[in-house]
């Protein structure tokens, strides 16, 4: 099978909607893009050229900590457990090869939330990354709330749906009861100094409230699906994979009308 080109992914992605000047956050799942000349380093040289100077590229990090629950509250590892430095924590794996490419790209900038950071490269990076809350860091202040205020996107390139991370920023905005809360320390560098910080956060690790876990759907796909269907979306195809991007704003604004809706 012939590999696709940097020329054919440029292409392809301004045929779905992706344009000069925009703010786009960007999930892939690489290997069903199928063969691609040049791998994960070419998909981000079409993203960045297909945005342009003006344009600006985001992925969601996490962190790669290597740590799970239980070994935080294990005090002979507690002082083993690394300090969040941003400069060389991983991406997480679970968000693929493109997040941690996106990270170590020459100029990129990251967030200083070890879990919900994000890295960005172009023009707004500065701005999508600075000053991200610690506290409910998929919140207001966030760089999700800042990409969704600010005419972003969202493309998923053969990533499922239920993958979109700005969903929970969703979460954080709907007015629904009984969102769990999730509290739990990080070791940071503050001013120089390892210290443990504490945190609290609306708990994304799984729907965010009991009922939404016990209905065992996956209401992140319906969100998206209902979305595009609104017409706050385009569907098409990015090399072999089926591909979507969708107006940030207005998959916020569905989700949080979903959410309500179905939380009664």
């Amino acid at each position: 099978m012939t590999p696709t080109t940097r020329t054919r992914l440029i292409g392809e992605l301004r045929q779905l909607g992706l344009c000069a000047g925009d703010l786009v956050m960007v999930h892939a799942g690489i290997r069903s893009l199928g063969r691609v000349l040049g791998g994960v380093n070419t998909v981000v040289q079409a993203l960045l050229e297909a945005v342009g100077d003006r344009g600006t590229v985001i992925a969601y990090m996490d962190w790669e900590i290597g740590a799970e629950p239980e070994d935080f509250e294990n005090e002979s590892l507690r002082e083993e457990i690394p300090t969040f430095d941003k400069r060389i924590a991983r991406a997480s794996r679970d968000h693929g090869i493109l997040a941690e490419t996106i990270r170590t790209w020459p100029g990129a900038v990251r967030s200083d939330h070890p879990d919900a950071g994000v890295a960005a490269i172009g023009a707004r990076a500065d701005w999508i990354c600075a000053d991200h809350p610690l506290q409910y860091g998929y919140g207001p202040g966030s760089p999700l709330h800042k990409l969704s205020e600010s005419g972003g996107k969202v493309l998923m390139l053969g990533a499922p749906l239920e993958k979109i991370t700005l969903l929970h920023h969703v979460e954080h905005l709907a007015n629904i009861p009984g969102k769990r809360i999730k509290r739990y320390q990080r070791p940071l560098l503050v001013e120089g100094e390892r210290r443990w910080v504490a945190f609290e956060e609306f708990d994304t690790s799984e729907p965010v409230t009991d009922e939404l876990l016990a209905s065992g759907g996956d209401y992140f796909t319906l969100i998206a699906e209902h979305c595009l269907a609104e017409g706050g979306g385009r569907a098409g195809r990015v090399a072999q994979a089926p591909s979507y991007l969708f107006d940030a704003h207005r998959l916020v604004m569905c989700g949080v009308a979903w959410l309500e809706e179905h939380h009664r």
